[in-house]
């Protein structure tokens, strides 16, 4: 029987994967690297220090550090965010879902978690979670399952009491090494890529 949800973030509850991509061409592109938008959707979902390393490994550059890019990107993006972030179709429903029926919410997210609460703030859900979770706590990110199990500690439940609700691949796998149920849906990624998931939905309307 279910006891708790897990929400992703970005792209789930937050049209904001947008805003990453655009942060991320921005930085990227002061340091020379032009990124299509096949290339900079291939790692949503992943950690920001490990897309940075990733990119870094791929094209080097030599004019600032790994970190200081990473920094770089979280203003840019929460610049954004400030300015445009906005609920995905049928976030605020879901989260009431559960509300009312005493279920209790958390949030696990790739995000750094001044990230998270930025988004949480502008949209006005920060109240509605009782425990938020970064993967940026976590030896490894998304998709390993280190985020989802902690979410779940958070909460005082075990991972397998536990739904999860994902847009990437990366949070799929993760959720699902957890032990939990994950319903995917599809905001970032075609359904048929993310069939992985025990069901996929076209949004969380409904």
């Amino acid at each position: 029987m279910i006891q708790a949800a897990i929400f992703d973030l970005d792209g789930l509850l937050v049209n904001s994967e947008p805003l990453w991509r655009r942060a991320e061409a921005a930085v990227f592109g002061t340091l020379g690297i032009s990124l299509t938008e096949a290339e900079l959707a291939a790692t949503t979902g992943i950690r920001l220090d490990e897309v940075v390393r990733i990119r870094y490994r791929l094209q080097p550059w030599s004019s600032l550090s790994l970190p200081e890019v990473e920094n770089a990107i979280l203003e840019e993006l929460e610049t954004l965010i400030r300015q445009e972030a906005s609920a995905t179709p049928g976030a605020e429903a879901a989260i009431a879902f559960f509300e009312t029926r005493e279920i209790p919410l958390a949030v696990a997210s790739s995000s750094p978690l001044r990230v998270i609460l930025a988004q949480l703030n502008r949209l006005g859900m920060l109240p509605a979670f009782k425990a938020i979770c970064s993967a940026e706590s976590e030896v490894l990110g998304k998709p390993y399952p280190g985020v989802y199990l902690r979410a779940a500690e958070a909460l005082g439940q075990e991972a397998r009491e536990c739904l999860a609700f994902e847009d990437s691949l990366p949070g799929i796998l993760s959720a699902k090494t957890a032990g939990m149920k994950v319903v995917a849906v599809a905001n970032s990624y075609p359904a048929e890529k993310l069939t992985v998931a025990h069901r996929v939905v076209p949004t969380l309307e409904g």
